[in-house]
């Protein structure tokens, strides 16, 4: 990343920063609240401290462009109903002095409104390296219990998420772009890629989208969305939650590591847990290295459209070089 990118990167979440303060005051909090900012992905999340009243919150600031109102209210339902309905630990709102959920942040120091939403801190650690497969097993409890509720779940008038299917994730309308547009693809690499994202589309129209299949799903529930605390398990961070093949779970569980040798036990492990809750048909439960590999090749699409994060940064070329490696693995076994 040269200078000019790193500088323009905080130049940015200063100016995130100052909008996130104008909201304190619409939820009662003192002039000595402490705004830490600890995530940026599609959003900025902070950590919002009030030194007067005690309180400890979680602020998330979204980018613009990515979900609606009515879209962020979507999501906000279904944290509530999971919670309410099937147990599952989710974050509650925190409604500003107007009562209202959902803020609307604007500045003259940046393009267009902002949504803003406050949150409860949930306590918990993100599960460690320690003991993967125990923390997998959980992971894929966890997740089935949020499949069961989705699928009998009357959802509210007005609900909207965004779909995440091959159009959407690797197709023509690519909501993280184009994974064309990945770092270092090129070359040989296109090749093997273009390959992969050919046998993807295919085995995914043969495995098709039945409702026992394909549903409304949290998109992004990795280790890293897991709070731990004693045995209480908790998810957070619902803002990818959408419409996809039930599968895609298992295959963002696995983000970022997919590369591991032990990815096969963690695979194990998952399903292990999940059929604690409900089934997972064998003939369902051989399709999952296909979706491992379309969050792969989605990531690559990532990385390529948020180069601005550090999480991209980390990531850079390599990641498209190890993916090129898995695609020709999967493709000796699959295509």
């Amino acid at each position: 990343m040269s200078n000019t990118e790193s500088n323009a990167a905080q130049e940015f979440l200063a100016r995130i920063h100052h909008l996130a303060q104008t909201a304190l005051e619409r939820y009662g909090l003192s002039r000595e609240t402490i705004l830490t900012a600890i995530n940026h992905s599609e959003n900025v999340t902070f950590r919002v401290e009030d030194p007067i009243s005690g309180s400890l919150t979680i602020l998330r600031v979204h980018r613009v462009g990515y979900h609606s109102f009515e879209g962020i209210r979507s999501e906000l339902l279904w944290m509530d109903a999971l919670r309410r309905e099937a147990g599952v630990e989710t974050p509650e709102v925190i409604p500003a002095r107007d009562g209202s959920l959902i803020q609307i942040l604007r500045s003259s120091e940046l393009r267009g409104a902002r949504h803003a939403v406050m949150f409860q801190f949930l306590p918990g650690r993100e599960p460690g390296e320690d003991d993967l497969r125990a923390s997998f097993e959980r992971l894929g409890t966890v997740t089935a219990k949020m499949h069961l509720h989705a699928k009998a779940w009357r959802r509210p008038g007005g609900f909207v998420r965004q779909r995440w299917d091959y159009e959407t994730m690797l197709g023509a309308r690519p909501i993280w772009g184009r994974w064309q547009d990945g770092l270092g693809v090129d070359g040989a690499r296109i090749r093997i890629l273009e390959r992969l994202s050919e046998t993807i589309k295919r085995r995914l129209h043969a495995y098709g989208t039945a409702p026992e299949r394909f549903g409304l799903i949290h998109a992004d529930l990795r280790l890293a969305n897991l709070l731990i605390e004693d045995d209480r398990t908790k998810v957070i961070d619902f803002d990818d939650c959408g419409f996809s093949w039930h599968l895609y779970d298992l295959g963002a569980a696995l983000s970022f590591i997919e590369h591991r040798a032990d990815v096969p036990e963690l695979v194990e492990a998952w399903t292990r847990g999940y059929r604690k809750v409900t089934t997972l048909a064998p003939e369902e439960a051989r399709e999952i290295p296909t979706f491992i590999m379309l969050r792969r090749l989605l990531l690559v699409a990532w990385i390529g459209s948020h180069s601005e994060t550090e999480l991209a940064r980390q990531q850079g070329v390599s990641f498209t070089e190890i993916t090129c490696h898995l695609a020709e693995d999967y493709l000796r076994r699959l295509a």
